[in-house]
């Protein structure tokens, strides 16, 4: 698909010169040009060293002074200056980006910025979302200067949001929320056009943990299961009766589910194994539920593991907790957009079953994820996230950006 649309989908009539904080016609070619060198470029979780090199030396070119994190990927940068000694300090409002890329290869033809790494990609936008809001700190740190920004805005740079538990956790521990009081991010959708977001009070994605089993016991010849712990049927029942309980245990609301991606044991068609290894994901809508998770599935293998007499050990891994957009912020959003491109550039969204870290931000300050259109207006082509010919409209840049210093514009007179 055409990469970059002659028209910005949804943009009002009247010149977008004539808004506070616009975008300038030179920023948006060079916003582009960005976008394509990070997409050349990926880097994986903890590893985004160039990305992070290229943000810092972008953001210190507007005077700006931004922050490398402590583990040495992803950065912090606050736009504008702080009350004068004897006013009150308000809260930051904080623009987050994630920066890291996916272990798969770029399969798309014809462009001239594919992936020059072999097996890595930007397949979920990434790339995208730090160019949105390096767009907006730039615009932002243009209106601090002329005296037009009225209250700090900190920018979020984080690595390693694809990496379990995600590097928000670290960005966190680095002092990225330190003086925040809400935050703000958007992630690529490709169900929505470019111009246009989509938003949702409440959860907007789930939670996602990953779930490990080991069954052992002594094994045999097939002839004689009943001498043996029977392993292969052990893990059967395992995959297929914990899923049962887990979900008849839980409130039927909370979308609280075990998938299992791997099963493996034995080696020979007659022999009972010693070792049964089962692995999957638990994925949860509801936050409360999330919590109770671990408990609910480890009583669940427990109880099928002790019936066929295996002997079970669980590794259950947080992953993330659902994003639960604050109401509040999440009208922030609705506002920001509607006064840039009109009510007909929002639409409703449903929750996803895809986790995202920023989750942890909101563990400690309100905020809302917007999903942001990266489609071409009339395509058909049906793509999706963390596939390797994953690609946007680039104009959906724009519209992030006006979506960020917009929502920082309300906020500051809220």
């Amino acid at each position: 698909m055409s990469r970059e649309s002659e028209a910005e989908p949804g943009a009002e009539s009247a010149p977008a010169e004539a808004l506070p904080g616009a975008l300038p016609e030179a920023l948006r070619a060079e916003l582009v040009t960005f976008r394509r060198d990070l997409h050349m470029h990926p880097e994986l979780g903890n590893q985004e060293f160039r990305t992070t090199a290229a943000l810092k030396a972008r953001l210190e070119e507007a005077g700006l002074q931004p922050r490398v994190l402590a583990t040495g990927t992803g950065l912090i940068c606050d736009i504008g200056e702080p009350p004068a000694p004897g006013r009150a300090v308000r809260p930051m409002l904080a623009l987050r980006a994630d920066i890291d890329a996916l272990p798969i290869p770029d399969t798309k033809l014809g462009v001239p910025y594919r992936s020059t790494v072999p097996d890595r990609a930007h397949a979920c936008g990434h790339d995208v979302h730090t160019t949105v809001v390096l767009g907006a700190g730039l615009v932002l740190a243009d209106l601090a200067a002329k005296g037009q920004l009225p209250f700090p805005v900190r920018l979020i740079f984080q690595p390693a949001e694809e990496v379990l538990p995600g590097g928000a956790t670290d960005a966190i521990e680095s002092g990225a929320l330190q003086g925040v009081g809400r935050i703000i991010a958007v992630h690529c959708d490709p169900r929505v056009d470019a111009g246009r977001i989509g938003l949702r009070h409440g959860p907007i994605t789930s939670a996602c943990d990953r779930l490990e089993v080991s069954l052992d016991g002594p094994g045999g010849h097939t002839a004689r299961p009943h001498l043996t712990t029977d392993l292969v049927t052990a893990a059967a029942k395992v995959a297929t009766e914990v899923p049962a309980l887990v979900s008849r245990r839980a409130d039927a609301r909370s979308g609280l589910a075990v998938t299992w991606g791997r099963i493996e044991s034995g080696h020979a068609c007659n022999v009972i194994p010693q070792h049964a290894e089962l692995s999957g994901t638990v994925r949860c809508l509801d936050l409360d539920a999330w919590r109770d998770a671990p408990d609910l599935v480890h009583g669940a293998v427990q109880e099928v593991a002790d019936l066929y007499r295996a002997k079970s050990e669980i590794n259950y891994i947080r992953g993330v907790p659902p994003v639960v957009n604050d109401a509040l912020v999440t009208e922030l959003l609705r506002d920001a957009m509607s006064e840039r491109r009109g009510p007909h550039s929002v639409e409703d969204t449903e929750q996803s079953l895809g986790g995202e870290d920023f989750s942890w931000y909101l563990e400690h300050v309100p905020g809302a994820m917007a999903r942001l259109g990266v489609r071409r207006p009339g395509e058909r082509t049906v793509r999706d996230l963390h596939q390797g010919d994953f690609d946007v409209d680039e104009t959906a840049i724009t519209a992030g950006v006006e979506l960020f210093t917009a929502a920082a514009l309300l906020d500051a007179m809220r």
